[in-house]
């Protein structure tokens, strides 16, 4: 069959069988590489700086990610099925020129955080800088390790994919064991886990602490929210369903509350050593006495960051830009596009403080992508039981044209879970929606959806790739 050529590249084809290489072990220590980063670390200690005690923050993140996994692994099982990506795979649901709504959505939200991981990337050089040469502190220098930083980000992304999983094969362990490091060495610092880990509670009533708990756990679901939407770019090159989900289950919920709970101890540890609650790691190690442990430190979050920004945060926009347009746009261009929108989203604001980090960014855009995550999972599992027409994603007139290549419900359904989402923003009595936001936004669309669409789902797999059947 010939494909549209407007809906067909090499970069969004269906990845044949005998070139999907990837493990356990390789999907374990992805999760593993993208967890270790500054933002999971500001995630657990902004939780700390927010009022929680340790067993809080991190029962918080612990469940978050227990959540998360849920629809990070529904939607990962059609990309180990039919080795196709995550832009291919919402042509589906929304159309084969609709699945350009979901798409960009995210890719603007991958934008978003290759940004603020840059610039958290760039800091740690400036700091870094100023432990070997101190005169050299002036916001010139700042911006100039910043921008090295993006550099450094595009090269990776020009090496491709394959660069990717060998970064995080080798980072992972060494990352650990390095982190592990720095919590024994802070908190030693401050007298040992005991007085860390005995920091109270801020909250002084049931009410007052769910008021504070509720956001939290959407951030902490909003923060994979992205990665639960494109997962399928990964899991295309799955060896099977088996390799994907216990890789998964072995590397994300383990992982981020471990690191989580090193964000927890050191942050807790700053009060006692400084006596203030430093969330940002860069600013904490910063003011380290030892210049040689501060410096191997950094270096420790560099590649960490590295590793996570492009593998988190370029492979999927790269594929979602590549859809717009694959006869003019590869894999290298989306990751150029991603980099130079990642600068224009101005991400030193993002970070300004904790409020702004969990509460604006992470809680704001689980609005819009947990209701692309209804629509996605409830197409794939209720709609068509797991059974697409892999030829037809690739043509216009086929299955997945609906009107002109859009699926109006699917939009509809997209819209009033959005809606429903942000409604509190704008309505006090309802503000509880945006808390619950992510959790809103998934469940009216999924439902809306399913109702929509009911009879209308595939009555055979035709012109299948010849992936697993499971």
């Amino acid at each position: 069959m010939k494909y549209d050529s407007s809906l067909y590249s090499h970069d969004l084809a269906p990845i044949p069988l005998e070139k999907r290489t990837w493990g356990v072990y390789n999907y374990a220590a992805l999760w593993v590489a993208m967890s270790v980063c500054i933002p999971t670390y500001m995630l657990a200690s902004g939780l700390i700086a927010g009022g929680m005690n340790w067993w809080q923050a991190v029962g918080t993140i612990l469940l978050g990610n227990l959540i998360v996994l849920a629809p990070m692994v529904l939607n990962a099982h059609a990309g180990t099925k039919y080795g196709i990506p995550f832009p291919v795979l919402v042509r589906s649901s929304f159309g084969v020129k609709g699945a350009n709504i979901p798409a960009v959505l995210r890719a603007l939200v991958a934008c978003g955080w290759f940004g603020i991981q840059t610039w958290i990337g760039g800091q740690a050089i400036y700091s870094m800088v100023r432990i070997i040469w101190p005169g050299a502190a002036s916001p010139a220098v700042s911006w100039i390790c910043f921008l090295a930083f993006w550099l450094l980000n595009m090269y990776v992304v020009w090496r491709g994919i394959e660069i990717i999983k060998k970064l995080d094969a080798v980072s992972a362990p060494f990352m650990t064991v390095v982190l592990l490091l720095l919590l024994f060495w802070v908190t030693s610092k401050a007298g040992g886990l005991g007085p860390v880990l005995s920091q109270p509670s801020r909250f002084h009533s049931g009410a007052e602490f769910f008021r504070f708990f509720v956001p939290s756990l959407t951030g902490m679901v909003g923060f994979w929210a992205t990665v639960a939407l494109n997962i399928p770019d990964f899991t295309r090159y799955a060896k099977s369903q088996r390799a994907q989900i216990l890789g998964q289950s072995l590397g994300l919920p383990p992982a981020m509350t471990l690191f989580s709970f090193i964000g927890v101890a050191v942050t807790s540890a700053s009060a006692v050593i400084f006596g203030e609650q430093i969330w940002d790691p860069v600013v904490l190690i910063g003011r380290f006495q030892q210049p040689a442990v501060a410096f191997v430190a950094l270096v420790a979050l560099l590649i960490a960051t590295l590793n996570t920004n492009v593998a988190a945060n370029v492979v999927s926009p790269s594929n979602d830009f590549a859809n717009l347009a694959p006869r003019w746009i590869s894999f290298r261009t989306g990751g150029m596009i991603t980099g130079l929108a990642g600068l224009l989203m101005m991400p030193w604001k993002l970070m300004a403080s904790a409020q702004s980090y969990v509460y604006g960014w992470l809680v704001g855009y689980s609005a819009l992508l947990g209701p692309v995550a209804g629509v996605m999972i409830a197409d794939y599992y209720l709609v068509r039981a797991r059974r697409l027409r892999i030829d037809d994603l690739y043509i216009r007139g086929g299955a997945y044209e609906y009107a002109a290549g859009f699926n109006p419900k699917a939009i509809i359904a997209l819209v009033a879970g959005a809606l429903v989402a942000l409604i509190g923003l704008v309505l006090p009595p309802l503000h509880w929606l945006y808390d619950y936001a992510w959790f809103a936004g998934f469940a009216a669309s999924a439902l809306l959806y399913a109702g929509l669409m009911q009879g209308s789902g595939e009555p055979a797999v035709v012109g299948a790739y010849a992936g697993e059947e499971a």
